[in-house]
């Protein structure tokens, strides 16, 4: 039995594949503005549209030869797996914890990260990068305009 995708790398079949059923289900939602799949019984079944960009946004990452884990918002993950999803060093997560930028819940003695926690952390960092290139460009524009 072969590893799941969070396990190991897409095979070249496997890319080809999603690039192939990527497609099919963009032109699928392009005409019907959702998917429509035939059920055990053969009758249609409709997949709703957020469900198919879901899936869509999810094989393209495959078809980009990459790992895929699914993690719902709820989950509570370990230290590695939150530092494998910011793609940190455990020990640099850790940082982070101890600094209060994530928050974490203890299990025994074991640290806890809940989901939705780490995407905000992720989505602060995401803005405070966008605002310091924002930043820099208009210092950049201002050292221009004084050099004129």
């Amino acid at each position: 039995m072969q590893q799941t995708l969070e396990k190991r790398l897409p095979t070249k079949e496997e890319i080809q594949n999603a690039a192939e059923a990527a497609t099919a289900l963009a032109t699928a939602m392009d005409i019907d503005d959702g998917i429509v799949i035939n059920g055990q019984d053969g009758s249609p079944i409709s997949i709703a549209p957020t469900i198919g960009r879901q899936l869509i946004e999810l094989l393209g990452h495959i078809s980009n030869g990459e790992m895929v884990t699914l993690v719902p918002t709820g989950a509570m993950l370990t230290t590695q797996q939150a530092a494998d999803m910011l793609n940190v060093s455990r020990p640099f997560l850790i940082k982070l914890i101890k600094r209060g930028e994530i928050e974490c819940e203890t299990v025994g003695s074991h640290r806890r990260i809940k989901t939705t926690d780490l995407m905000d952390y992720r989505e602060r960092r995401s803005q405070a990068q966008h605002d310091a290139m924002a930043q820099l460009v208009q210092m950049g524009q201002e050292a221009k305009a004084k050099g004129k």
